[in-house]
């Protein structure tokens, strides 16, 4: 791991999120870039230091301002002597938040997204969130921080798992994790009422599930609760991890408004850390 993304709005989860990128940098060796975007009404986004060209002259005095005090919050964050232990650097960009971030990631060629998120709306079950839409769209791996964490020293890590062919390159991501943190991974099949299957059949899976993709440090369980969710937060709660890490298959469109994305829900709501990456 090189590059750490942190979207910031300079808020109290924005912080904690940074804080937490701060302790995983300085384990990783990484650099973290923290990004602000100054949302305006726009398909896109442009660097600041570009020529800006707005309507009238009203526009461009409010957007120089604007444009000044991100510039004087993001210096001041990225001068922060307590980070001073890890390369940072500060990138403003003006236009459409979700655009820039997406922009960002593949500009910086970022290894890990670090975003702060104050959990579930009612209108976010139906537009999404900045969030939600770079949890489904981004092609590295999404570490959600919802408020201050118990411990960013990720020694119980659980694996959330539908055992998908398409998990190999996740379980790549999560065994690098374990490595940073010489954590024990808990490997966990949700049995729900929908979709049941006997506890010999799921241990018998699960044990040549970890043996082809070559775990270490593990445990294997099978937790039951009425949803994929609630199972996965529930179990989490149940052995107090650090970090929760799930799979997400990105659905968009119609199909995300029908099906939404189990990874999504488990970091709208979960207590701790959820690291989640698109699988194909």
């Amino acid at each position: 791991m090189k590059k750490i993304l942190v979207p910031t709005d300079f808020s109290k989860n924005a912080t904690m999120a940074t804080d937490v990128a701060f302790d995983i940098a300085k384990k990783a060796g990484a650099s973290i870039v923290l990004l602000h975007v100054i949302d305006q009404v726009t398909g896109g986004s442009f660097n600041v230091e570009g020529q800006v060209s707005t309507g009238n002259m009203g526009d461009r005095l409010f957007n120089m301002k604007m444009i000044q005090k991100a510039k004087a919050q993001l210096e001041k964050v990225v001068k922060d002597p307590k980070y001073a232990a890890v390369k940072v650097d500060g990138e403003l960009r003006m236009g459409n938040s979700y655009h820039g971030m997406i922009t960002m990631i593949a500009e910086k060629k970022v290894d890990l997204v670090i975003m702060g998120t104050a959990g579930k709306t009612s209108s976010v079950m139906v537009i999404g969130s900045n969030t939600e839409k770079v949890i489904r769209n981004s092609n590295c791996p999404v570490l959600t921080v919802k408020g201050k964490p118990a411990s960013t020293d990720f020694k119980n890590i659980v694996y959330a798992t539908s055992m998908s062919n398409g998990e190999e390159v996740f379980s790549r991501i999560v065994k690098q994790t374990q490595a940073i943190y010489n954590s024990t991974v808990h490997i966990v099949r949700i049995n729900t009422p929908g979709n049941f299957e006997r506890d010999t059949l799921v241990k018998n899976e699960m044990t040549e599930f970890v043996k082809k993709l070559g775990f270490k440090n593990y445990t294997l369980n099978i937790f039951n609760d009425l949803s994929i969710e609630e199972g996965v937060i529930r179990f989490s709660d149940s052995i107090d991890a650090d970090l929760v890490a799930m799979a997400t298959h990105g659905r968009s469109g119609f199909a995300h408004v029908i099906a939404g994305s189990v990874a999504e829900d488990v970091a709208g709501q979960a207590k701790r850390p959820v690291l989640t990456f698109v699988v194909k």
